[in-house]
């Protein structure tokens, strides 16, 4: 990797400064999580919610052998006895599971999702059971930060389910494993070639200067690999969104790089005369301003750029999660899970710190939260049109960083989807069938349906109604006897028909933590 390449990994990404090549302990194998690929597996009496934009429908018995699924049939009507001549029989050796009452929806995809590291303390296993466990059964692990070659090993033995693990997407930094900087565009061009044959998915760039990323880009599309983009500031200035969509970028991480291509009055963020981008919280308290600088949504320059990308076929990740806690830090540092499933480690990864990434609470406080929900407030305004034109937007997480913590920054990000002005199911279209084509891998996940590999989210009270029955602590409810409960989160998460007690797999979670607490 060169070595300027090395230090933007550093300072610039939403991963951590320690996760750059640091290789981490192994994933732990399978045991004794996860039954099946079965010969027969049939979900009975459930109620589809699929990643198509279609309204839910029940019951429905959907058939899955093997890996794949094979029918979704609607076996009766809400609150009628379903007659069992018209369902789909149980061969010898199958496995039922009854759904009565419960919301079968695709599995997740997570477009941007790190395998933890050493600064934060933070093992695979921790990882890929909290995701799993949400109900992510695709990640796209965008800059392979933990090596290209470990990365792809746990990409295959994620394919073979020998460990308890979502499937991976490996998008490898670009430039990893070279050791000095890129100058021509033909290096450009070999080390994008050697990826690929490497076996990598796709690359992630956080900017170069123009001719070496439109090398980067256009030469990467033409080889029949996707891409993604962090435009980091220390490179902006010079390339922005826009620029990246023509060459041949697929997706855009989070949002830098895009009101760049909304300005009209001005070149360059309106930066403090003391600004030091090397000084975090001079670099997350004035972005906070930047969206107040671009072009008034629906203007005429705002409409073109937005245009533009759409037809360009361009993909938006804008992980809204990983920067919520810019808006109200007290909430996010008080969470309900870190109790029980954050890691004491990681959570003195997230305290204010001059070194850790993203812990730059040095002076925040209400003047920095409140100029960061004005800045939610245009960038939504952005996303949910985009949407709404018929712009492919993503779900993403990007957690580990900024007390979002696994699985349920995850489940934050679908929320703060809906909070943007999303319908709940053109949220779920986002996190399944929008991820889905965004890797180019549409014809075999992202919906419920025959054909398509068995990855299946299950949960016993309606997403579509509120969406953090989604997370993992559940949520709370009043019972009709003033009882005060709280719902389970999701039941079950199956991966190519491996079906994954997701109670069980948070429950190991909580184990490690309290491990952890005592020693």
């Amino acid at each position: 990797m060169p070595r300027s390449t090395l230090r933007l990994l550093l300072f610039v990404c939403t991963c951590g400064p320690a996760l750059v090549l640091a290789q981490m302990t192994d994933a732990a194998p399978r045991g004794e999580f996860g039954e099946g690929p079965f010969n027969q597996l049939i979900i009975r009496g459930v109620t589809l919610i699929n990643g198509n934009l279609a309204p839910p429908i029940g019951p429905v018995d959907i058939v899955i052998e093997g890996n794949r699924i094979v029918s979704t049939r609607t076996v009766g009507f809400p609150g009628v006895m379903i007659d069992s001549a018209g369902r789909p029989p149980l061969k010898a050796g199958g496995r039922e599971i009854d759904a009565t009452g419960m919301y079968a929806l695709p599995g997740f995809v997570d477009m941007h999702g790190h395998t933890g590291g050493r600064a934060q303390g933070t093992t695979p296993d921790y990882v890929y059971k909290l995701w799993l466990g949400h109900g992510i059964t695709t990640v796209r692990e965008p800059g392979s930060f933990n090596g290209r070659e470990w990365t792809l090993a746990h990409k295959r033995r994620s394919e073979a389910n020998e460990i308890v693990a979502p499937r991976i997407m490996a998008y490898v930094g670009f430039g990893m494993g070279r050791e000095e900087p890129f100058t021509t565009t033909e290096e450009v061009g070999e080390w994008i070639r050697a990826n690929k044959a490497a076996g990598a998915d796709g690359i992630k760039l956080f900017g170069l200067r123009p001719d070496l990323m439109e090398a980067a880009l256009s030469i990467n599309k033409e080889i029949g690999l996707r891409s993604a983009c962090h435009h980091a500031q220390l490179n902006v200035g010079e390339w922005n969104v826009l620029k990246s969509a023509r060459a041949g970028l697929t997706t855009m991480e989070h949002w830098y790089g895009l009101p760049e291509a909304l300005f009209e009055d001005r070149n360059v963020q309106d930066y403090s005369v003391d600004y030091n981008y090397q000084n975090e919280e001079h670099r997350f308290g004035e972005a906070g301003k930047l969206w107040e600088q671009a072009a008034a949504p629906y203007s005429d320059h705002w409409n073109a750029v937005l245009d533009e990308l759409i037809a360009l076929d361009f993909t938006i990740n804008p992980t809204f999660n990983i920067y919520d806690a810019n808006r109200d830090v007290m909430r996010a540092r008080n969470a309900d899970w870190h109790q029980e499933y954050t890691l004491p480690s990681l959570m003195k990864f997230y305290a204010p710190s001059r070194v850790s990434h993203g812990s730059y609470w040095h002076h925040w406080g209400t003047e920095q939260e409140v100029n960061w929900k004005r800045n939610y407030q245009l960038w939504m305004i952005f996303v949910n049109e985009y949407k709404n034109r018929g712009g492919r937007v993503t779900a993403g997480s990007d957690s580990g960083y900024i007390y979002q913590l696994y699985g349920f920054g995850y489940i934050r990000e679908l929320e703060l989807l809906r909070e943007a002005g999303f319908h709940p199911l053109e949220v779920i279209q986002a996190a399944t069938l929008h991820g889905a084509e965004a890797l180019g891998m549409e014809d075999r996940i992202g919906t419920i349906e025959p054909g398509k590999l068995a990855d299946i989210v299950l949960v016993a009270d309606n997403p579509l109604a509120d969406l953090k029955v989604l997370y993992g602590t559940g949520t709370t409810r009043l019972t009709e006897d003033n009882e005060v409960t709280t719902t389970e989160g999701i039941r079950y998460t199956i991966k190519d028909g491996i079906v994954y007690d997701a109670v069980e797999l948070r429950e190991a979670v909580k184990a490690m933590v309290r491990e952890a607490k005592a020693r």
